[in-house]
């Protein structure tokens, strides 16, 4: 199981500050890129993962919330991205931008709106290797999981086991401890937290708590 901390309801006057405090307890952090169209906020960018790539080590996971995404996906490998996620509702060329993000020696991760169905995904299982369902709708922190999303992930799961691929399902919205063994027995192998970790009295506490949550 691995927990991956969200930047988007971190501290962004002191972002690199935000993950020291945690660094130790968490596996790979997350970047929430907006463009204000495909969703409406904006935030993060290519610079912010670059500075924050020269003080850690960890997986850095590139979450697209763009229109166009294959414009970005050079510029983020550039800048130290280890996996891209680009979103199936963000572009007709999902397949191509997929080849694109591989090619630059990255790993390829899909992306999915709570309400987008796993059927859309029926042409390119094989060419992903990490999953993001997302149990809230995007653009916003703090927000709870939507339960229908539980079904979505256990689907998923299911089919990746009977393709026999050895596909990573990341979940991304409403994690706390109240929603977080759910979502692990439904099939989820990568934890995004956020709003939970950063809204704490103590950070480092709150992962310590969600990741013995994860391991009963």
């Amino acid at each position: 199981m691995e927990i991956s901390l969200s930047l988007l309801s971190a501290d962004q006057g002191n972002l690199r500050g935000e993950v020291e405090k945690v660094k130790d307890v968490i596996d790979s952090l997350h970047f929430d890129i907006m463009d204000g169209h495909f969703v409406p906020e904006i935030g993060l960018g290519m610079g912010v993962v670059e500075a924050l790539r020269s003080h850690f080590s960890f997986p850095f996971y590139v979450h697209l919330m763009v229109e166009e995404p294959e414009k970005y996906i050079d510029r983020f490998a550039e800048a130290g991205a280890d996996v891209i996620y680009i979103h199936i509702e963000s572009t007709p060329h999902i397949s191509r931008v997929l080849e694109r993000i591989k090619d630059k020696g990255l790993k390829g991760g899909v992306a999915l709106n709570p309400a987008t169905p796993i059927i859309f995904l029926e042409q390119i299982w094989e060419l992903m290797d990490v999953l993001l369902l997302l149990t809230v709708n995007p653009g916003y922190g703090g927000q709870k999981l939507l339960p229908f999303t539980i079904g979505k992930i256990k689907k998923a799961k299911n089919t990746i086991m009977e393709k026999g691929l050895p596909i990573k399902i990341a979940v991304d919205g409403g994690i706390n401890l109240a929603t977080v063994k759910e979502v692990c027995e439904a099939g989820a192998s990568i934890i995004v937290v956020g709003s939970y970790v950063f809204e704490s009295e103590n950070p480092l506490k709150a992962i310590k708590s969600l990741r013995g949550k994860m391991e009963r």
